[in-house]
């Protein structure tokens, strides 16, 4: 009876040995299966199914190099009106901000003390001319000597010579317009005395007009006479339209870039000198381009990649990239016009990876994989 209870109780205590030891193994499976099935669902996610990417379908398209500037407006002629001598301002004849023709006496300085010399000038050379002529007759039929007549000829190209620096400081007590214009504002008055140099008034020539820019040093081997550039102006929906006649020999070395003046018709007068401008210039045109939006490009240190729909699958083609605006990018080489460009889902895609193509927002229908 007694080895019988001790069995039974080897056998009991062996049992719930038993027992613990398979509840472990039980929790232990428990635990695992639930971890697995995540795992496994997250490596079927990434080796899995077919990706669904957008794709748009590659076409030639005309492209321009388009750059942006900011300038001023600069009258086409502008000179500072001043005497050249000191002296009371006997006329005025200009009314101010009127329009002005080329050679219009525009202020008389007073020049009675000059006028008068002249008239003494004039009646000497008369009689000298007179006495030269009397004295040439005598020379032919060998009455006077050369010396004779040599002397009265050279008198009189003296007082000739004393006549013409008379006129040339009469002429400098006018004030006359250079070239036709619009004249501004006036800073003296009839009566005035006025020194050398002191400023009447400004004139401007309105038409055309000119507009000074500069261009970034990367762009200046594209900048050529006659290109044509249109701007706006403060206050103002209008686009005007010029064209470059000039520029700089060389780039200004503190802002590293090129002036460049353009001239444009401002037949209305629409167009003030000094207002601030905005400039758009086209520097190339590329008829047949291909592009691709920016964000469809794969770039790193040493070359640019796209993705391609092939076959039902992303393949990854090294491309070389031209001109870049602020949405797209020109493809000089590795794609062609009819290319499935893949441009969505780019970062769950490797080389090679299916993919079910759907149309892009944006784009044509998506080339069909065969």
């Amino acid at each position: 009876m007694a080895n019988f209870n001790l069995l039974t109780g080897n056998v009991v205590r062996t049992s719930a040995s038993v027992f613990l030891l398979a509840g472990a193994l039980f929790s232990l499976q428990i635990g695992c299966s639930k971890k697995n099935p995540e795992s496994a669902q997250a490596g079927g996610g990434r080796r899995g199914g077919p990706v669904t990417v957008e794709a748009q379908v590659v076409h030639p398209r005309f492209l321009q190099n388009r750059i942006s500037a900011t300038g001023t407006i600069l009258a086409n002629e502008k000179v500072e009106l001043k005497p050249e001598v000191s002296g009371r301002v006997v006329s005025i004849n200009f009314t101010e901000g009127s329009l002005v023709e080329k050679g219009k006496l525009l202020m008389k300085i007073n020049d009675a003390d000059l006028q008068a010399q002249l008239c003494r000038n004039q009646a000497q050379e008369k009689l000298l001319a007179d006495e030269e002529y009397r004295k040439r007759k005598l020379l032919e039929i060998k009455a006077i000597s050369q010396e004779e007549y040599d002397a009265a000829y050279n008198q009189l190209k003296i007082t000739q010579a004393d006549k013409q620096l008379l006129l040339a400081q009469i002429a400098k007590t006018e004030v006359y317009a250079p070239f036709s214009g619009k004249i501004g504002l006036r800073s003296v008055s009839p009566g005035n005395f006025v020194v050398s140099n002191t400023v009447v008034a400004t004139l401007q020539q309105l038409n055309p007009v000119k507009i000074e820019f500069d261009v970034p040093e990367k762009y200046s081997s594209l900048i050529r006479e006659g290109q044509e550039i249109s701007f706006q102006i403060e206050n103002s929906d209008s686009v005007f339209t010029g064209r470059i006649f000039a520029s700089e020999a060389g780039i200004t070395a503190e802002t590293r870039s090129l002036k460049v003046r353009a001239l444009c018709p401002n037949t209305g007068q629409k167009l003030i000198p000094g207002t601030f401008a905005r400039i758009s210039i086209v520097l190339e045109s590329f008829p047949d381009a291909l592009t691709i939006p920016s964000e469809a490009l794969i770039s790193d240190l040493t070359k640019s990649s796209v993705y391609l729909c092939k076959a039902g699958r992303a393949n990854l083609v090294e491309v070389q990239t031209g001109l870049r605006t602020e949405t797209e990018i020109q493809i000089l080489s590795g794609i062609q016009s009819g290319d499935s460009l893949i441009v969505s889902g780019l970062l769950q895609i490797n080389n090679g990876s299916p993919v079910v193509v759907k149309e892009a927002g944006r784009a044509a229908q998506a080339q069909t994989p065969n």
